[in-house]
């Protein structure tokens, strides 16, 4: 029997589909209820695609999926698949620990710390909050003066997890490209005055501050998704003007938009990560080698829709429509025999 939270957003109504069809026993539970480990009772696994901008989620899914795993109960996503999601800093010190090769970052829990190091280091580098996905929170440092306000800042302060004239500006780029409607402007001017709750229950970011290296000249970054024995990915072109990919709205679903070194790593990196699902975020040095900026274990799946085809382990292309929630399902039944 799985459990599977009920939600009618993120990958749960594909979980749920797939278990009708097939005959799958499952159970729909409230995560967000007091009683959850009650409800979970008789379930040999839960299931909860739980996201950074849903308050509750962030507040609770953590320990709730901890305890479960602990007793013994699978979960998706399990810990080593989740205990980094959304935490930039986080993965920094585990793609380190495991030597995986990804985009050197800089970290500083200390003010005086950060500036000294400012004074020997080279510019530009690339500003982050810890949390935050699509970009936002993320700026480009062109010089000591720049990042010296911002750790200012990050020790004082700090910065709201949401932007409004910045998520204003993307919303109108993608009004212009047709990645959203007219009317989601009206969201947005809305939001100038009433942030989203997640912002206003999470605070502000502050007492740390994040640096990563600024690596030139890439137009685009590429996300590879490994689910076991498979993986899937997508190219993102930069917003114009902009360095930023994530988010753009602007995407290439190709097999040959794909450079295959990526998910050649890709595959690397999950072993090295373990868990169940990985999406990794890809740019290319000044050698042409690519690095990991970032990773996550959830994504919205409607990114990926027009992907005609997936890799496996040995990076042979299997061309045709798949579905990637359908593999979540079943890697979580495999590891119950």
């Amino acid at each position: 029997m799985l459990a599977i939270h009920d939600s009618p957003a993120g990958f749960h109504p594909r979980w749920i589909d797939y278990c009708e069809r097939q005959g799958i026993p499952y159970r729909l539970v409230n995560c967000h209820a007091s009683d959850i480990i009650e409800q979970v009772k008789g379930c040999q696994a839960l299931m909860w695609h739980h996201g950074h901008s849903h308050p509750k989620d962030v507040l609770i899914a953590r320990p709730i999926l901890s305890a479960l795993e602990h007793a013994g109960i699978k979960v998706f996503p399990d810990f080593r698949t989740a205990w980094h999601f959304d935490d930039k800093v986080a993965q920094k010190y585990l793609f380190e620990a495991l030597d995986i090769p990804a985009v050197f970052a800089h970290v500083f829990v200390d003010r005086k710390q950060a500036l000294d190091w400012i004074e020997q280091t080279e510019f530009p580098k690339v500003f982050k909050l810890r949390r935050g996905a699509g970009s936002a929170g993320v700026r480009l440092v062109r010089d000591r003066r720049a990042a010296r306000r911002l750790v200012n800042q990050s020790f004082g302060r700090g910065f709201p997890l949401y932007d409004p004239w910045a998520s204003l500006k993307d919303r109108a780029d993608k009004v212009r490209i047709g990645k959203l409607p007219t009317r989601s402007l009206i969201t947005g001017l809305a939001r100038l005055a009433y942030p989203p709750r997640y912002a206003r229950i999470l605070g502000r970011e502050r007492g740390y501050v994040y640096f990563q290296d600024y690596i030139p000249e890439n137009d685009s970054d590429t996300r590879v998704i490994v689910i076991g024995e498979r993986a899937f990915g997508i190219r993102r072109m930069v917003r114009p003007g902009d360095f930023r990919a994530s988010g753009s709205g602007r995407i290439l679903h190709a097999r040959e938009a794909i450079d295959e070194r990526c998910v050649e790593l890709a595959f690397r990196a999950a072993d090295k990560l373990g868990g169940d699902c990985v999406a990794l975020d890809f740019v290319f040095d000044q050698a042409d080698r690519p690095l990991i900026l970032e990773a996550s274990y959830g994504f919205d799946q409607k990114g990926y829709e027009r992907c005609p085809g997936y890799w496996d382990r040995n990076v042979n292309w299997h061309e045709g429509t798949f579905d990637a929630q359908v593999w979540m399902v079943v890697r979580t039944l495999e590891s119950l025999e």
